[in-house]
């Protein structure tokens, strides 16, 4: 397996240059593909998980229930690591979190994950249950991309 290391905030040409360039940007948004989201724990070490996400743009979003390790972690340290990978293909993104938000913008977000996650009666009845939920959204916005393999 391969390791490049794309744009970094340190070496991007402008300010504004997309740090996932195109063949990482589709391999990350099409076709559906998990993440494991890496968070660091009050003690400093690590944790991780499997999520889902949307990918906005330039901005990676993500949501949980409150109260959940991961997303306590995130607020109290902003920093995160995202892998998304298919095989011996892969794309880890480096993130701080921009904000976060939560009621029915989080509550939509979640909504849209489960619709592209789920079958649509599968969708349906998830949404119903975290309507009950204390939602929150982060938006993650990358600083390093390495892309492993040859993502597509």
């Amino acid at each position: 397996m391969t390791t490049n290391t794309a744009n970094t905030a340190e070496n991007a040409n402008s300010p504004n240059e997309a740090l996932l360039t195109d063949g990482p940007r589709t391999f990350v948004g099409n076709p559906l593909r998990y993440a494991t989201i890496a968070t660091i724990n009050a003690d400093g070490s690590p944790h991780q998980i499997v999520i889902w996400y949307t990918l906005r743009t330039d901005e990676i979003i993500v949501n949980s229930r409150r109260g959940r390790r991961w997303p306590s972690n995130l607020t109290r340290d902003g920093r995160a690591n995202l892998a998304i990978y298919d095989g011996e293909d892969a794309v880890t993104i480096e993130c701080v979190a921009e904000g976060s938000y939560d009621g029915e913008d989080a509550q939509a977000d979640i909504a849209e994950m489960a619709r592209r996650f789920y079958s649509p009666a599968d969708a349906e009845h998830s949404i119903a249950r975290y309507r009950t939920e204390d939602r929150i959204s982060f938006v993650l916005r990358p600083v390093r991309v390495h892309v492993h393999g040859d993502p597509r």
